[in-house]
């Protein structure tokens, strides 16, 4: 029977439960084999209701989030007529766009742009996968995760480039143009920020890359290399950042200049994936950088034994979650602090000094190994 090398307890209750259930069915059918195959299809559809959950669950906690933290930033209240402090406002919200009529405007090419808005979808969910959330909590352990990470990004450039080019509109081809150069050109970053972590824990694997960080925070991909560490975590934020097209790297949505963007002649359920696909990014690019730099499921110890054992009691998937929801406030933050900056300063900012820095770290990175160890 195939185990994985990776293991949960509801993965072993119905891998110890499917062999005891086909007993009833005739002798003829019965086989070690099929026992295997049906076990692993349970499993895996529980594990993509999981991911399902975590990602789409989180949705509108974070926009009912997003309103509140832009609120108080901004003096405001936030929404606070529907429910206690406006918590069913986004429930209403997310009604309202899913019953609105789906239509698309004359003259745009229909297959490609219905199919835009899941193309975006694909890459936060596959990521969502890969993360473990857990010690016994992880979908897929694959080796080569990070650089299966850095090619699945590619896919949420071609969906906002197919959209904008699929609208029949000169103002969502613009800013899925301008999006494409920029996300194209931060992804250059993101992935050389990857690569340090991956050359500083010595693996690709993801569950490999938190266990080497367990012990206390001094340990931890942040602290653990003087002063390169914090620099890898600021530069991760702003690659990330940008990559998401969030602002204040928003280039592509710029209202004064695109109306929208390359979602400008979107509406409904398709404008409603576009925007739920901003959200489920945040969350993953949030449990990546947790994953990399801040320890993952492991709790902040402080190598004080009487507090390090309050703090193990707290399961490891609490812990984890709490630091995603720490870095999606950060990611809130700037984005309802900072301006704008115009297009031609962004990218100059990517190609003139973030992209030399990270080559620069890759350098001081692979000193510190040879080095220190």
């Amino acid at each position: 029977m195939f185990v994985p090398s990776v293991t949960n307890p509801i993965g072993d209750f119905v891998r110890e439960w499917v062999p005891k259930l086909a007993e009833y069915l005739p002798a003829a059918i019965q086989s070690d084999t099929l026992n295997s195959v049906v076990a692993f299809l349970v499993n895996a559809v529980i594990c993509v209701i999981a991911v399902c959950l975590v990602n789409i669950g989180s949705a509108p906690i974070l926009i009912y989030m997003e309103r509140k933290v832009c609120a108080h930033v901004q003096c405001r209240m936030g929404p606070m007529r529907l429910g206690w402090h406006g918590t069913i406002q986004t429930i209403a919200d997310v009604l309202k766009m899913l019953f609105k009529e789906v239509y698309a405007p004359g003259g745009v090419d229909k297959f490609v742009y219905f199919l835009a808005p899941l193309i975006v979808l694909i890459a936060p969910f596959m990521v969502a996968a890969l993360i473990p959330f857990g010690e016994n909590l992880l979908v897929a352990n694959i080796d080569m995760g990070i650089p299966l990470i850095i090619a699945i990004n590619g896919f949420g450039v071609l969906g906002i480039l197919l959209g904008g080019w699929s609208s029949n509109n000169k103002y969502s081809l613009l800013g899925a143009l301008r999006s494409g150069a920029q996300m194209i050109s931060y992804e250059i970053s993101f992935a050389l920020v990857l690569l340090f972590v991956v050359m500083i824990s010595g693996s690709t694997n993801l569950m490999a890359i938190t266990q080497t960080q367990s012990g206390t925070i001094f340990d931890w991909t942040i602290f653990r290399v003087p002063v390169l560490g914090i620099i890898a975590f600021v530069l991760f934020f702003i690659s990330s950042t940008a990559e998401m097209n969030r602002a204040p790297f928003d280039i592509a949505e710029a209202e004064q200049e695109l109306t929208g963007g390359y979602h400008t002649e979107y509406n409904g359920t398709p404008f409603a994936m576009f925007y739920l696909a901003e959200y489920i990014a945040l969350v993953t690019n949030s449990s990546l950088a947790v994953t990399c730099f801040l320890g993952g499921f492991h709790a902040p110890c402080l190598g004080i034994a009487a507090v390090d054992g309050v703090l193990t009691m707290i399961p490891g998937v609490v812990w984890f979650f709490a630091k995603v929801f720490f870095m999606i406030w950060a990611y809130m933050m700037v984005r309802w602090t900072f301006v704008r900056p115009r297009v031609d300063q962004l990218m100059s900012f990517e190609w003139k000094f973030l992209l030399p820095l990270n080559l620069l770290m890759l350098v001081a990175g692979a000193a510190y190994v040879a080095l220190v160890g």
